[in-house]
């Protein structure tokens, strides 16, 4: 039987949105103790072989990214269908799956690590540092790749505060251990490596811990039901879509910068820049996108389309509302900003001159960034994977058309049309979305028990 619905209200949505945002605040200072402790070595290689290194490690784990918002879309639908023996083992596949991709990760680190390394080359120096780092860190792959399905099952159940105390302590961890390993103990940047790979494995143990309640069921290791075929194609199927429309998502930052390249090494610095506040923006949006997945998903296992509206609508004003207060800031003080991430004067003005785009960039991406929650409660992954490519087709036919003629402008210009070309489609099939929720609580074609 599904327990009686809780009604969607702001005060829920600000109790899992509000402990999201503030748990992506703790990640920049993580970023920043790493680059500082380092940085009292008085070289600049092993900043570098740190950058380098964790930029490499992120992009690998990167790819696992559909393994939270799968795991979130799924629970979160099983959870508002009162279905608890499916919430059990959702947790255990996440957890099978994170792991398994964390071996896959180690036992091909030398292709991948060499691979990164003729993309991105780096000195002789830089190189052998960064891969004495990232041969210790990839030792954690596994309990990094489990936590995304962790941090998604919890999601899913609104215990959004559960997120936000693994997030600091993980952190927390990781950033007195870096202190002590390299400050204290003169370890340098295997110092560094060894406090993120005891931080991560101390946040599965966490994370796990946090999820407690679940290992007293009897259902977390039903194995008929945690390899039924059935739940497992479609958990598939829906990471497959999710992680050819991240694929895609990223080819267009990634061009972004490829192109902003081409117009010299200042252009491409205040693109850089630049991007820093679309990032900053994003994490403000997390927390409200998370809710719209989280509520979204729970109407749709409970077969609601009047709680699916609401849920979409009241996370979706929320956001709006801080995106407009965001654009405004970046109006008012994006050129003190500016100054402070850059001290060369060129790259200053060159970014200010581009500054208005990163003022619209917010309020034009809000819909695609809150649509795509939406989409991942009711994981409609197949129309986020269609609607991103012909986001995708768009982007690049704006970008031929627009960057010769306008140059660095016409690059902006193609980047914002593709946001609006990804919220314009995924609104054309909202409709198709309501119209898949089916009264009885069983949704796409899963039979729920």
């Amino acid at each position: 039987m599904a327990e009686t619905p809780v009604e969607v209200t702001h005060r829920r949505v600000l109790n899992i949105a509000i402990p999201i945002v503030l748990s992506n605040a703790t990640v920049p200072i993580l970023g920043a103790v790493d680059t500082g402790v380092v940085g009292q070595m008085g070289e600049a290689v092993p900043i570098g072989a740190v950058g380098i290194g964790a930029i490499i490690l992120t992009g690998v784990y990167w790819i696992f990214g559909f393994l939270r918002m799968g795991t979130t879309g799924l629970t979160s639908q099983a959870h508002g269908a009162g279905r608890s023996a499916e919430v059990a083992a959702m947790l255990t596949r996440s957890l099978m799956i994170g792991l398994a991709g964390g071996i896959g990760v180690i036992a091909l680190q030398w292709p991948l690590f060499a691979g990164a390394f003729l993309v991105s080359p780096a000195s002789a120096e830089v190189e052998a540092l960064a891969r004495e780092y990232m041969a210790i860190r990839v030792w954690s792959a596994p309990a990094l790749i489990a936590l995304y399905g962790v941090t998604g099952w919890l999601i899913a159940l609104e215990r959004t505060r559960a997120v936000l105390v693994l997030q600091v302590v993980m952190n927390g961890v990781n950033i007195l251990l870096d202190l002590w390993f390299v400050l204290g103990l003169d370890l340098g940047v295997a110092g560094v490596a060894w406090a993120t790979f005891i931080a991560e494995w101390s946040g599965l143990i966490l994370g796990l811990w946090l999820c407690r309640d679940v290992w007293g069921m009897p259902a977390w290791r039903d194995w008929g039901r945690v390899f039924d075929r059935v739940q497992l194609a479609r958990m598939m199927a829906v990471n497959r879509d999710i992680l050819l429309r991240s694929l895609m998502l990223q080819a267009i930052f990634i061009s972004f910068l490829l192109l902003g390249g081409g117009f010299g090494d200042v252009t491409l610095a205040a693109n850089q820049v630049l991007l820093q506040f679309l990032n900053i923006s994003a994490h403000a949006l997390d927390g409200f996108a998370f809710a719209a997945e989280a509520l979204v998903g729970q109407a749709f296992g409970q077969g609601s389309v009047a709680r699916l509206r609401r849920g979409a609508l009241l996370t979706s004003i929320w956001a709006m509302a801080i995106v407009v207060l965001m654009a405004l800031a970046f109006a008012l003080w994006g050129g003190a900003i500016i100054d402070l991430m850059a001290k060369a004067p060129e790259v200053q003005a060159e970014a200010r001159a581009f500054l208005v785009y990163v003022c619209i960039a917010p309020v034009v991406g809000v819909a695609p960034f809150m649509l795509d929650g939406i989409f991942i409660g009711a994981t409609r992954a197949g129309d986020m994977r269609n609607m991103m490519a012909l986001s995708l087709i768009l982007y690049v036919l704006a970008a031929m058309v627009l960057v010769p003629w306008l140059g660095n402008h016409g690059l902006w210009l193609a980047l914002l049309i593709s946001f609006v070309a990804r919220g314009a489609t995924l609104w054309f099939r909202y409709p198709a979305l309501e119209a898949s929720v089916a009264p009885t609580g069983h949704t796409g074609g899963a039979a729920a028990r």
